[in-house]
């Protein structure tokens, strides 16, 4: 019986090898989709769109994106750990990913053993930024109005989980202080309140600040990177600006769903990479102030160990701090 059972076993790989194979060989005969799981325009968007052109000609097929926002990023991201792992459906996610499950008690996936990794993208550097009508005229005399007028500030950001709630966090810990947070719906609501005034500082990435910030609509104090980004080179970094040691990167991966062959996660590692070298991507990037990352972290290894780490990361601080998405 127990022979019979291993020829059954032996003979149905290989029939399905040669099948499974000769898909991953014609792959992609058809577009593919980018799962975004945010809205439409915000900054997770601007470089999903910008990514998926770039790698159309190195596929050799059009690579649709697809927004599925909501649950701070968490419904389109279990929406791709269910689908099909033929290569059709990829997510583009960002440090979100690892900070899921700290933030919510029943997540509805497992970002280690629900996809398979693709590799990094860029990574995107956040600003500091208010008001236009704030008071400090620079990043110490921010820290000290904030510390001295945290009980009547508030600070926006947009929803649990979000990459401006998780540098708000990390700001508001660094500085041991506690001011009303507005989670909102987006980014985009989030800006529009403060171009109106509507709420007084935000933490939020330079794929959404840059246009702002060079449009005189909000007042800039500082970078979240280790050096200053080129696009905008006269706001000093946090650390060099007096809050030492401070670094946020919103870090941006790709993901398929697991048990998509190997075959076609090489393809698309190789067209991503090719998309990391495109002159125009890089362009993009570089006036957005997103750092495109090198080819040598575009891979399945170097995502999946910098998930793990990220993981460990912000667990520890998201519990302390007792917040929860559910």
């Amino acid at each position: 019986m127990f022979k019979q059972a291993v020829l059954i076993a032996a003979l149905s790989a290989t029939i399905a090898g040669p099948q499974s194979a000769g898909a991953a060989q014609d792959y992609p005969s058809r577009p593919v989709t980018m799962v975004v799981p945010f809205a439409a325009g915000g900054p997770t968007d601007i470089v999903a769109r910008s990514l998926a052109e770039a790698m159309r000609k190195p596929l050799g097929q059009t690579v649709v994106v697809e927004n599925l926002g909501g649950a701070g990023g968490t419904l389109g991201t279990g929406r791709v750990a269910r689908a099909a792992g033929d290569g059709y459906t990829l997510l583009l996610m960002h440090i979100g990913f690892s900070t899921a499950p700290a933030l919510y008690r029943k997540l509805q996936y497992d970002p280690i053993k629900d996809f398979e990794p693709v590799g990094l993208a860029v990574d995107v550097p956040m600003t500091m930024i208010a008001r236009h009508d704030f008071p400090a005229s620079s990043f110490g005399e921010f820290l000290s109005y904030v510390r001295a007028n945290k009980k009547t500030l508030s600070m926006a950001n947009a929803g649990i989980g979000s990459a401006s709630h998780l540098c708000g966090l990390l700001f508001l810990s660094a500085i041991d202080a506690d001011v009303q947070t507005i989670p909102y719906k987006g980014t985009a609501p989030a800006m529009n309140d403060m171009l109106g005034k509507q709420v007084d500082f935000m933490c939020d990435q330079t794929t959404n600040t840059s246009g702002q910030i060079k449009a005189d609509k909000v007042k800039a104090y500082a970078v979240t990177a280790m050096t200053r980004i080129a696009s905008l080179p006269q706001l000093p970094t946090m650390d060099e600006a007096g809050l030492k040691g401070f670094e946020v990167g919103i870090w941006h991966g790709l993901w398929a769903p697991k048990g998509t062959p190997k075959p076609v996660i090489d393809k698309l590692v190789n067209a991503m990479q090719a998309a990391l070298n495109d002159p125009a991507f890089k362009q993009r990037m570089s006036d957005l102030g997103a750092q495109v990352e090198p080819t040598g972290r575009a891979t399945p290894q170097a995502l999946d160990a910098h998930v793990k780490s990220e993981i460990q990361k912000w667990g520890p601080l998201i519990r302390k701090a007792g917040i929860y998405a559910d």
